[in-house]
Order: structure tokens, then sequence, then C-alpha cells
């Protein structure tokens, strides 16, 4: 699958059915020895009072291997509360 096909999808969480947004406004953290694609960066949705925020970015960090699967309009994830504040990789 090329980069360019995940976006617009929405990104939907198994464990509750909550979107948490679209792949357009996400970011990718990309291990630069491999390649492979380590997570992606979703904006909180859940603290959007604040306006232009440029520098605190508060994004919840949705593990590659917590995907499980990618549809035409959609990618499912599993993905419980607690792991949605922790960091499950190292650079």
């Amino acid at each position: 699958m090329r980069l360019s096909e995940l976006g617009g999808k929405e990104i939907v969480n198994l464990n509750d059915g909550g979107r948490l947004g679209i792949i357009a406004d996400s970011d990718l953290i990309i291990d630069e020895k491999t390649g492979k694609i380590l997570a992606l960066l979703v904006p909180d949705r859940r603290n959007q009072i604040k306006i232009f925020s440029f520098n605190d970015r508060n994004e919840i960090e949705i593990p590659w291997s917590s995907i499980r699967k990618i549809g035409n309009d959609m990618i499912i994830i599993e993905l419980d509360e607690e792991s949605r504040n922790k960091r499950t990789y190292t650079l």
C-alpha cells in the first residue's frame, strides 16, 4: 500500500467505537534505519479547546501494531485508554 492511499481515511477505535481523526491530519513516525512505520500521531480531539496552540500539540500515539484493518474508507485500530498515552517504541 502506498502512503497516498492512506490519506483521507478515518481512524476508528475497535474498543470503544470512537473516531480519532483522519489520516490527513496525522503524522507518521518512521524508523530511519528500516523505513518501517512505527506509529501514527493523531491530534487528540478530546482537547479541542486550545486554539492556535502550535507549541502544545496534544496527540494520540497509535502504534502501527495496533492497526487491525485498513479498509476503503477507514482504518480500524485496537487501542485501550491506557495505551493512548504511552510511548511504545524507542528510536
